[in-house]
């Protein structure tokens, strides 16, 4: 029986048909749809036993052909001149070497070897034999690829144990021609038909296409250079940008950028929401553009892109680096998403109720700080856009979900507000969990208090000292300069001028809060009457430095910054004048100055003030006889000398910190240092213990004498309470008290957050002393160090290699062909032979500059220290008097001071409160 079908006698019967493959050169290469193949005959599969019974029946049965009228035919249609194989001809298999006509050569054969000794064996490559012949098998046919095989033992094993490798991504590119858009590159790139299928908008060009501008100018350049952008050309009529949001990064991971981008999007949710809103409803998301700038293309993380690539709005191999023999400066995509992925990194559509959102990122070619982030957001696209509120968040903060439309309100009804914040928050973690961190629970304590306390206030006045970058507003009209090129966003943008440039160190201190230099310049602003308004219902929640490295490398920026910053609005607090606001704002404005100036004041003094504290409340617990032999003083450790001893060793051990803090912040850094901070951090913990002991040992003992010179006076006629302040001592301890602690607890339930005063107050109490005493210090200390952030670069340099532990030792790539060696060694002895010149050294620009700021950092720590260290010896020494009367008057002064600051504050935050009940105005 013959072995082919319908009793064909050899593979000459069957020759192998026409397939014809169509291939779209114009297809998207991340298309995963095969092109379509067109198998107008299909060639007969090949089985053990022949071919395929079953595969066609045009083969099995084919039609009457060649002379034979419909009669049965085994030979199937031949095109024309085709010549009939030899009847001994055998196929060309997969599975036999394959030996081309005319050169000589065989091609290797693929085996799937089996090794017969049950375990994984060395084989070696197998050979090939030109001259033999491959044994058939039944049929004429070589053995099927699985077939058994005896090898030799020493053939080495070619099996994948493990895991399945990874596939690797195969890019398919074509080359085009492409027109230039008014000379610039600009691509249309189709999104993945996978990703486009799990959309609700399927049509229109900003859902199918992804759209990558590569930018080769300048942000002040962008308008000028005929850049525009999707939203003004993707329909006919240009779309009105109501809200331009900006979110700025530079190496966050995916978590921290989803966090803000989800956050972002669920407020855009919210706007489309408001269906009685003039502005905003179903088609709000139109209003709404979405800027991502990202700080260095070699500095963004992967993961990050990945998340972006996700969501649509980024292609990997679109950007390019040169366009027309000019380096390109920024790659920029834009894309309208209707995807939201939140930091699980779970995905969320229209199903959640998700609207588009128009993203605009930009992916800065090199790292040039946030300040150039934020001239290409205001300078670049806000010149095309013409937005007319413009957010500010920093990637990693998450506004609420109504935080964004609440912000835009404040604008919305008073047209004189150029600016607005909301609360900034503290993470704290699921179920409060990061509270248990001190450092992060005095910073949740701080930033409550500011809220409640210093934003209502400065709010009243119509200038707040600072506008967190991290969430705040502005009117983009506001920002504008004037005809002349002078305004607030020139001043602002000559940090970017200054920073690493011959700038003074004024100038480069003041820089690093560069908000409160835009703050000060849009108040100030000539002829015109901007205010800066406080909006208590937007929040956005963001993390806090929890390691003591993080914490004070944060602090030594915003002190340094605010400290400089302040003196630069009070030294031009005259150029409020030049504005159009009234008079009376313009009055007020300068007692708000006034107020400044007071505190900055008590922050120059700061590490005396507490010095002094701790000095006089220890004194104030050692035990004293008068000469007569009476009690002079008492002492809660009793009638001995321990309450001297404690006082002594504790001040020797306080005076040995501060100067360890001066060496530790000059020459290490808090990285290096970090165990000597903690121990520093500890001890100041236990001093504050220490003084609060010792506040309540003075306030009932201040209780007790007036008590008995209230019984005493008891038949002169004035009231006990008039009798009780008599008393120095009660009257100062009391006031002190109430002004600060009694008012943070009553200010908080007037704002219905009482809740940080149970859970953070304590841990900010014994925080005070390491504000002080290391905070401060380390910023004076490195007032030269103009670097910004917290979160710097740490990635290690991997371009020497890389030594890999293995199972067996270490792996490491090292040259070890001779050849190479020594011609290395030739190399080093022949550039011996070239004799150096000799260069006159001289310092160059930079190594001038660094001397200059340590000069200048020099100058201003000796005087801090020294006006710091008169002012304790003023009130210690006893050359001016007795101590007793003297401490007395300077712990009144600063009680009653510090009692004025916190009213004077107190009272404002309630000015806001009522004006935010019963006007509109104030959100």
């Amino acid at each position: 029986m013959s072995p082919y079908p319908n009793g064909g006698q050899s593979p000459s019967d069957y020759p192998m048909q026409n397939v014809t493959v169509q291939y779209n050169p114009n297809a998207n290469p991340f298309d995963d749809d095969p092109p379509q193949r067109d198998f107008s005959q299909d060639a007969p599969l090949l089985l053990s036993s022949g071919y395929n019974r079953n595969q066609n029946t045009a083969i099995n049965n084919p039609p009457a052909q060649n002379g034979h009228n419909g009669n049965y035919s085994h030979t199937p249609s031949l095109a024309p001149g085709y010549t009939p194989p030899s009847p001994g001809y055998v196929p060309p298999s997969p599975y036999v070497p394959y030996q081309q006509p005319g050169l000589g050569m065989t091609m290797p054969t693929p085996q799937v070897r089996q090794n017969p000794f049950g375990t994984p064996d060395q084989r070696q490559p197998a050979q090939f034999d030109m001259s033999a012949s491959v044994p058939l098998g039944p049929g004429g046919f070589a053995p099927l690829p699985n077939s058994p095989r005896l090898i030799s033992p020493g053939t080495p094993d070619t099996r994948h144990y493990g895991p399945a490798p990874v596939a690797q991504r195969r890019r398919f590119h074509t080359t085009k021609k492409v027109n230039l858009t008014s000379g610039n590159l600009v691509l249309d790139c189709p999104v993945p038909s996978k990703f486009l299928k799990t959309l609700k908008h399927q049509e229109g060009e900003e859902f199918t296409h992804m759209r990558y501008t590569a930018a080769t100018c300048d942000p002040n350049d962008f308008l000028a250079e005929n850049y525009t952008l999707r939203s003004l050309i993707v329909e006919e009529q240009p779309r009105e940008t109501e809200l331009f949001i900006v979110m700025t990064m530079y190496n966050e991971d995916e978590v921290l950028f989803t966090r803000t981008m989800h956050g972002v999007m669920k407020n855009i949710r919210h706007l489309t929401t408001r269906d009685r809103s003039r502005t905003w409803g179903p088609d709000a998301w139109k209003k709404v553009v979405v800027c991502i700038v990202s700080d260095g293309r070699s500095k963004i993380n992967p993961k990050t892109l990945n998340v972006l690539a996700a969501m649509g709005v980024y292609q990997d191999g679109v950007a390019k680096s040169v366009v027309n023999d000019k380096p390109v400066t920024a790659h920029i995509y834009e894309y309208t998403t209707q995807v939201s992925i939140d930091p699980e990194m779970q995905r969320s559509g229209h199903d959640k109720g998700y609207v588009p959102v128009q993203i605009l990122f930009c992916l800065k070619e090199k790292n040039a700080k946030k300040l150039n982030s934020h001239r290409w957001f205001f300078n670049a696209f806000g010149q095309v856009l013409k937005p007319n509120v413009c957010v500010l968040l920093d990637v990693g903060t998450r506004p609420g979900a109504t935080s964004i439309y609440h912000l835009w309100k404040a604008f919305d009804l008073n047209s004189n507000v150029g600016g607005a914040c909301g609360e900034i928050c503290a993470m704290l973690g699921r179920g409060g969990s990061q509270l248990l961190n001190p450092l992060v629970a005095s910073q949740n304590f701080e930033y409550k208090m500011s809220n409640i306390l210093d934003k209502p206030l400065e709010s009243v006045f119509g200038y707040i000292s600072v506008l967190p970058g991290a969430f705040s507003a502005y009117r983009y009209r506001a920002l504008q300069n004037d005809p002349s090129g002078q305004g607030p966003l020139e001043k602002y943008f000559l940090g970017e001028k200054f920073h690493g440039s011959d700038a003074n160190i004024f100038t480069a201190n003041m820089y690093l809060a560069e908000d409160r230099i835009l703050c000060f310049e849009l108040v100030a602003k000539r002829n015109s009457a901007w205010v800066l308004q406080y909006v208590k219902s937007a929040y956005g929640e963001t993390d806090v430095p929890s390691t003591v490295a993080e914490f004070i490398s944060q602090r030594r920026r915003w002190l340094n910054g605010s400290f400089f910053a302040s003196v630069y609005a009070l030294t031009h607090s005259m150029a409020i004048w030049r504005s159009d606001h009234s008079t009376a704002r313009k009055m007020f404005f300068h007692v708000e100055f006034f107020y400044s100036f007071v505190s900055l004041f008590f922050s120059w003094f700061a590490l005396a003030n507490f010095y002094l504290t701790f000095y006089i409340l220890g004194n104030a617990m050692v035990f004293e006889l008068n000469p007569d032999g009476t009690v002079g003083q008492s002492s809660p450790f009793g009638e001995n000398d321990i309450g001297f001893w404690v006082f002594t060793v504790t001040r020797y051990i306080y005076i040995l910190l501060i100067i360890a803090q001066f060496i530790m912040s000059m020459g290490n850094r808090p990285q290096g240092s970090n165990w000597a901070y903690k121990s520093s951090m500890a001890f100041f913990a236990i001093l504050m213990g220490y003084m609060l002991f010792g506040a309540g040992y003075m306030t009932v003992n201040g209780i007790n004498h007036a008590q008995e010179e209230a019984a005493a006076e008891s038949g002169s006629g004035e009231s006990i309470a008039a009798l009780y302040f008599q008393n120095a001592m009660f009257r100062n301890t009391v006031i002190s008290l109430a002004s600060t602690y009694g008012l943070y607890f009553f200010s908080s339930f007037l704002f219905l957050e009482p809740w940080h005063m149970f859970h953070s107050f304590l841990q900010y109490l014994f925080m005070v002393p390491s504000y002080v005493n290391i905070l401060n210090v380390y910023a004076f200390c490195n007032i030269h160090d103009i670097s910004w952030g917290t979160k710097g670069d740490t990635s290690v340099a991997t371009d020497l290699g890389v030594a890999k532990k293995t199972a067996d030792g270490v792996e490491v790539t090292v040259p070890t062909d001779s050849h190479d060696i020594n011609m290395a060694y030739d190399e080093a002895v022949s550039a011996l032979s070239v004799k150096t010149v000799e260069v006159k050294q001289s310092r160059d620009a930079k190594t001038k500059q660094e001397d200059y700021y340590r000069e200048i950092r020099t100058r201003v720590l000796l005087s801090w220290i020294m006006s710091n260290a008169l002012l304790v010896a003023l009130v210690t020494s006893t050359v001016f008097g007795d101590f007793k009367t003297t401490s007395t008057m300077y712990l009144g002064i600063v009680l009653w001071s510090v009692a004025g600051l916190a009213l004077f504050r107190f009272f404002g935050s309630v000015i806001y409160m009522i004006l935010r009940l019963f006007n509109g105005r104030i959100i």
